[in-house]
């Protein structure tokens, strides 16, 4: 995992870096590593935990590691409800504990903190920036569908690209948030189960290629 990392690296220069799953602390200490000798600014993590079937992907000592070290590196961690109660070891109910959570996160050393809305029972999906100075509400309706494959990881890959184009980090996190939203207003449903977000939403396409 080091040595692909730092190949590519060393090919083309990431301007911005997201980290998504990592199941092991051995896989996360290779990451920290790797960091440490690429030196890229720009980091977002996605801690992602539990898939939507509810398979774990993360052991226990993985989440030590991740909350006492990796996330003290990054510039901004997206957790989901489900994932900062792991990490806080508190329970989630409202908006407001979601501040909560938040700012325990930023009590451990974490930069900035997302904490994205979407498991709470609400007509809103509101998802909750968290600074040491700042607290910020991005509000999208609701939408109703069963295919929500790959919002969390589609959020923070998209966060990851506005913040990598100069947009501040909560510029990029609102940006990123209405990407994701307009995303599953496409309602795309393939196949069976929860399909996916439909990532092309927002492009217009030639008639010659439809």
């Amino acid at each position: 995992i080091f040595k692909q990392i730092i190949f590519t690296c060393n090919d083309i220069k990431p301007d911005a870096i997201k980290i998504g799953m990592l199941y092991s602390s051995k896989n996360i200490n290779v990451v920290i590593k790797a960091l440490k000798t690429i030196r890229v600014s720009k980091i977002i993590l996605d801690p992602v935990m539990v898939a939507k079937g509810g398979t774990r992907l993360i052991d226990n000592k993985a989440v030590n590691v991740l909350k006492n070290s990796l996330i003290k590196k990054v510039s901004l961690v997206t957790p989901n409800i489900p994932e900062a109660e792991v990490l806080t070891k508190t329970k989630i109910n409202n908006t407001e504990d979601m501040i909560r959570a938040a700012n325990i996160l930023i009590s451990y050393g974490a930069k900035n903190v997302l904490v994205k809305g979407g498991h709470l029972e609400s007509k809103t999906v509101n998802d909750v920036f968290v600074s040491k100075n700042e607290i910020k509400i991005f509000k999208s309706n609701k939408i109703s569908t069963k295919n929500t494959h790959g919002t969390g990881c589609t959020l923070s890959s998209a966060i990851t690209t506005y913040f990598s184009c100069r947009k501040t980090l909560k510029k990029s996190c609102e940006l990123g948030a209405k990407y994701v939203n307009s995303a599953i207003g496409s309602n795309l449903n393939y196949g069976v189960g929860k399909g996916p977000i439909n990532h092309l939403s927002s492009i217009i396409i030639n008639k010659r290629f439809r």
